[in-house]
């Protein structure tokens, strides 16, 4: 029996280990994310920096990033669709 509690403990330690190192990789994809709509909406709508956005710059920068989030969730969930459709 003893056994058995140490297995089923080690068990419970991976599993929260494995939840931990998921939370971690969706920090990390997050914060890559910021760094893409970063880079690339700035390279699209910003011409010159200056003090303040212009009204056309932060529209630009609002669509750019809203298209990126569209396109990103679409790729995300026919990604996860299709390892689900493998997992069975």
């Amino acid at each position: 029996m003893e056994g058995y509690d140490l297995n089923a403990s080690e068990r419970a330690e991976a599993s929260e280990l494995q939840r931990m190192i998921a939370v971690e990789q969706q920090k990390a994809q997050f914060q890559a994310q910021v760094h893409n709509f970063t880079d690339v909406c700035w390279d699209k709508c910003v011409d010159s920096p200056g003090s303040k956005l212009d009204s056309r710059t932060e529209k630009c920068l609002v669509s750019c990033v809203e298209r990126f989030i569209d396109t990103t969730l679409v790729i995300t969930n026919r990604f996860t669709q299709i390892v689900q459709k493998g997992a069975h």
